[in-house]
């Protein structure tokens, strides 16, 4: 990557320790947690017929419990692919508050934004989602296909759609939607790039908790840099170039 977006992910990682992006984080990562642990118990329940996470599985004494079991365990494995549009649906809901975290600290001389309502986050959230969903089932006949090449389609088709959707949503905060699609498709090649950038670490188990958090502040600090607004914190310029 270039120091073009190499400077916005750096940016995002150094607003870690400021105690709003702790308190967005932690909301991120409980959502995400508490959505996989319902996956969870949906499929082991759905499988079996019993509580997933009660004791006959456990004891693996049970055939049903033991079937339970490993359905849970495929479903964590699983996780890997699922957890990119999982924590696209949770952060979906919290993009707002961490592009504002971000703009309060580096761009307070800038006017308010003024991002989509509620139904119009929700829609838009669920959409992605299901955009995402369908995206990577069919592309598991690709990975058949040409087994040695899943893992780099993976990371490509995912980085494409993370990208084009977090920069919109990002950029359709400040600018009406004709413009922020403009700008988005000017600049589609740095976007995809570090929308791989945050897909890889996506399929990570524990970082990947965190990950959507940085790509949103990041792609909240490409946005700026690409419309040509300056940081007013020290050493992070984002004036265009």
């Amino acid at each position: 990557m270039g120091s073009g977006m190499i400077a916005p992910i750096l940016a995002a990682l150094n607003q870690l320790p400021d105690p709003k992006f702790r308190m967005v984080l932690l909301k991120a990562v409980a959502m995400t947690l508490g959505v996989l642990i319902v996956l969870y118990t949906v499929v082991g329940y759905l499988v079996s017929g019993i509580d997933p996470f009660s004791l006959p599985w456990i004891g693996m004494v049970d055939p049903a419990g033991l079937l339970a079991g490993l359905a849970v365990g495929a479903m964590m494995l699983a996780s890997v692919f699922l957890m990119i549009p999982v924590a696209s649906l949770c952060i979906g809901f919290l993009l707002d508050d961490i592009a504002e975290a971000v703009e309060q600290k580096h761009y307070a001389h800038l006017p308010a934004a003024t991002p989509p309502g509620l139904l119009t986050t929700i829609v838009d959230t669920v959409r992605f989602f299901a955009i995402l969903v369908v995206a990577n089932i069919a592309a598991l006949a690709i990975y058949l296909l040409v087994a040695p090449l899943a893992p780099f389609i993976f990371y490509l088709v995912n980085g494409y759609l993370l990208g084009r959707e977090y920069f919109q949503l990002v950029a359709l905060r400040r600018l009406p939607p004709r413009e922020a699609s403009a700008l988005r498709k000017s600049n589609r090649g740095r976007i995809w790039v570090m929308g791989v950038a945050m897909a890889v670490p996506l399929s990570i188990p524990v970082l990947n908790l965190i990950v959507p958090l940085i790509g949103v502040a990041a792609y909240t600090h490409l946005f700026h840099r690409l419309r040509g607004n300056v940081s007013t914190q020290a050493g992070f310029n984002t004036q265009a170039r």
